[in-house]
């Protein structure tokens, strides 16, 4: 089986490699020519632009966008407009607010194009360990893609299915995200307490690593947990910056929109906001307001 890649990121990169082990042919395409060298050492074919990868596949063609979410999705969706043909199908892989995708699926309707959504989860692991996909479209659509789906996947019955129409897949792995923002959040905060009994001495590692084997907490997030601590036990180095992708933020507004009480997200999506927070204002104005109902003392930077 045949398909176009566009866009050639570490885990575009990677999901190419892995298709072109399973059998797959994958023509790939990006804008800096050494990205796309590095997967045609791998065994995929490379495309000098958006037209030349079109010319190399076979109608009916498949073509799979892993780009950022936003302007760029419909940016290539236009460049492509003029360069399949219909019955084409075009998968958006990346992290594209499921809104989005409703409005690009039924304009690639009206091109006589068809449209499938896949929220992919793996990250630069996938490659290894195989990609986590939710996927969104109609039946038909579904199936034609099932054996790239299932080289992808951990296994071919595990790891993907087939969420409901279009929209739901993009849906699936917004809420996702935005449960593992919650995660996130909870470990950060536990190790942090565990720090801060500094009578213990407690070794940060060692609780990661016990906690990896018959705890309730273990995950797969808490083996990078016991990874990055084993590397970097007093995270020297790190700025307490913390960058959200948009999805935490889909997940909280539509949560609202739902009447569905969802602090944890919430506040873990805040809690991200608040770390990049340059000069912290908010803090400044509740030590002074105490100062002044209460007189209590204002510690002042030296």
């Amino acid at each position: 089986m045949e398909l176009g890649m566009i866009g050639l990121g570490k885990m575009g990169g990677n999901m190419t490699v892995r298709l072109v082990r399973g059998g797959h042919r994958v023509v790939g395409f990006a804008r800096t020519k050494a990205v796309v060298d590095e997967v045609v050492a791998q065994g995929a074919a490379g495309a000098s632009s958006l037209a030349n990868l079109v010319a190399q596949l076979t109608p009916p063609r498949i073509v799979w966008l892993m780009i950022p979410s936003g302007p760029p999705v419909d940016q290539t969706l236009e460049q492509l407009h003029g360069l399949l043909a219909p019955g084409d199908l075009i998968v958006d892989g990346g992290n594209s607010y499921y809104r989005d995708t409703l409005r690009r699926a039924a304009l690639a309707a009206g091109w006589g194009l068809r449209f499938v959504d896949v929220g992919t989860s793996g990250g630069v692991w996938g490659l290894t360990e195989g990609y986590s996909m939710m996927v969104g479209g109609a039946d038909a659509d579904v199936a034609r893609i099932r054996p790239i789906l299932e080289t992808l996947a951990p296994g071919p019955q595990r790891g993907w299915g087939h969420m409901g129409p279009i929209g739901s897949g993009h849906f699936v792995k917004m809420v996702h995200n935005g449960i593992e923002y919650g995660l996130m959040q909870a470990y950060a905060e536990g190790f942090s307490i565990l720090r801060a009994k500094s009578e213990f001495a407690l070794d940060l590692h060692q609780i990661a690593e016990v906690w990896r084997y018959g705890s309730v907490v273990r995950s797969w997030l808490l083996e990078l947990t016991e990874a990055a601590l084993a590397e970097n036990p007093t995270l020297e180095g790190i700025e307490p910056w913390v960058a959200d992708s948009g999805e935490g933020r889909w997940t909280v507004s539509e949560a609202l929109d739902l009447n569905i009480p969802a602090p944890v997200i919430t506040l873990a999506l805040e809690a991200r906001i608040r770390s990049r927070e340059p000069d912290p204002f908010t803090e400044r104005l509740l030590a002074m307001m105490r100062n002044k109902f209460g007189g209590h003392e204002v510690k002042r930077e030296s």
